[in-house]
């Protein structure tokens, strides 16, 4: 009888996990025959805390990795391995910012994992290399501009139309 009872219990099993993998008729007729892929839930983005540190000065006036031109205004954040443009979502005691990313490193051989510009590092509050939560949320097109707040990314892309310098007045037409 118990022989019977697993055989049974088996074949069930199996019976009901093809049925519930194959596609229903319903299935093939809303998409003209063809079967499509099961839907997938999306995973949502793991939080992970790193070691974090920050550069500015030294670099401001130097085209980072990414192309733009690092200034005190500028919020980024250089990573090895992530493409430029990157969305990264950091929080640290109590503060949170989103940066992208637009430079290659940190090279300090810490350990670290991110690299904040300062502008970046001061809306944290961070002032020296700390443990910080960071998780990718999106990407967007990496252009020279990437990372300039909106009011000096205008003025960039007018003074790169007029063929001068950020902050450079425009010759006066003779």
């Amino acid at each position: 009888m118990r022989t019977t009872f697993s055989k049974i219990s088996i074949l069930a099993v199996l019976a009901a996990t093809a049925c519930a993998s194959g596609p229903s008729a319903s299935a093939f007729a809303e998409t003209g025959g063809v079967a499509s892929a099961p839907a997938t839930t999306p995973v949502p983005p793991v939080k992970k805390v790193a070691l974090a540190t920050w550069f500015g000065p030294g670099f401001y006036g130097q085209t980072t990795a990414c192309g733009q031109k690092l200034t005190p205004a500028v919020v980024g954040v250089a990573n090895r391995t992530l493409p430029c443009g990157t969305l990264v979502k950091f929080s640290y005691h109590g503060h949170g910012v989103t940066v992208p990313v637009i430079d290659r490193g940190p090279y300090a051989h810490n350990g670290a994992q991110w690299d904040l510009t300062t502008e970046a590092a001061h809306a944290l509050g961070m002032a020296d290399t700390a443990r910080v939560q960071g998780r990718v949320v999106g990407s967007v097109p990496n252009t020279p501009t990437l990372g300039l707040p909106p009011a000096a990314a205008a003025e960039a892309a007018e003074a790169a139309a007029l063929g001068g310098t950020v902050g450079a007045a425009a010759a006066p037409a003779s």
